[in-house]
């Protein structure tokens, strides 16, 4: 029943192309209910299929646009690191077996031996043996 923020539509109508009608609204007779018609149901029909494509490209639109401005949030909340030679680093422990709760996600401190590309160094210990999957 609640709209989804980038689309502006509750998952029920993405999924129906149509309003949900609650039990409570059966019971108490909601104006929608009591309009409902059978005889114009067929015609109803073609005029939801007409709207359809419409309402999927105003959904791509108010998506695309929620990413773009998720995208501007973040580039302006998030700044980048550039490492060099010689930096100590610490790295993201990748296993988690033997880990529990209190575990510290981290490890190190390394050195950074070399620079392959942007976001990528080849790193070393502490004892100096240099680490292959960095």
């Amino acid at each position: 029943m609640t709209s989804n923020r980038s689309t502006s539509f509750t998952p029920f109508f993405m999924v129906y192309d149509a309003k949900a009608i609650l039990p409570t609204n059966l019971i108490y007779g909601a104006p929608r209910v009591r309009v409902y018609d059978e005889e114009r149901l067929e015609e109803a029909r073609q005029d939801v299929l007409d709207q359809l494509d419409k309402a999927c490209d105003v959904t791509l639109l108010r998506s695309a646009k929620y990413q773009q401005a998720l995208r501007c949030y973040h580039n302006k909340s998030v700044r980048g690191w550039a490492f060099q030679v010689g930096d100590l680093v610490l790295r993201m422990v990748q296993t988690t077996k033997g880990r529990h709760k209190l575990t510290p996600p981290w490890e190190g401190p390394y050195t950074i031996v070399e620079v392959l590309h942007p976001g990528a160094y080849r790193l070393k210990d502490e004892d100096g043996d240099v680490l292959t999957n960095s």
